[in-house]
């Protein structure tokens, strides 16, 4: 579902920006903080993500009519800001909490923790991935769009998506493989 914002929406003062904010909110509120989560792997700085996209959207209020898809508008604005936050974030300090947030918290301790190592080495191998690939990735998996949304938050063909995706779940998949079959061997 899309907001419709009309002519007398662009027009109307700054409070009525902050109602049609209030509108966007709780339509697309929780899928921004998964595309700022998927990227930072920090709650926090997520969260910072989502206010700094709605803050946006109320510098921007009066050109919301030319916007065709609000959603991938809203996911790209989230996308490369939690990008410019990642930059200062070294990959490492991400991980771990991320890996636990993640794990299953209805499955007994042992298998919770076993869980959460696994995550945390697919982690850590999709931090090697190119950039490219780790980033349909995420948004594939993490964040559930599909290619043709990919495609218009990372500005490219939805043929060079699926590329992009069959690339980076093949060399994902070989890595996390190899890993473990090492770890196993040990």
């Amino acid at each position: 579902m899309t907001l419709a914002v009309t002519d007398s929406t662009q027009q109307t003062t700054h409070a009525g920006a902050a109602d049609v904010v209030a509108a966007l909110v709780p339509q697309y509120g929780t899928l921004l903080f998964r595309v700022a989560h998927a990227a930072l792997r920090n709650r926090a700085e997520a969260e910072d993500v989502v206010q700094e996209t709605f803050v946006r959207v109320l510098q921007h209020h009066h050109t919301l009519h030319e916007i065709r898809d609000m959603r991938v508008w809203l996911v790209r604005i989230a996308w490369n800001l939690a990008l410019d936050r990642r930059r200062r974030i070294r990959p490492s300090q991400m991980d771990d909490a991320f890996a636990e947030a993640l794990a299953s918290a209805t499955v007994p301790a042992d298998k919770a923790l076993a869980q959460s190592a696994h995550l945390r080495a697919v982690l850590e191998e999709m931090e090697r991935l190119p950039k490219a690939e780790r980033h349909v990735l995420l948004l594939n998996a993490v964040d559930e769009m599909g290619t043709a949304e990919i495609a218009d938050v990372l500005q490219k063909s939805e043929s060079a998506v699926r590329a992009l995706l069959f690339r980076a779940r093949t060399r994902l998949r070989e890595r996390v493989e190899r890993r473990w079959q090492t770890r196993r061997n040990a």
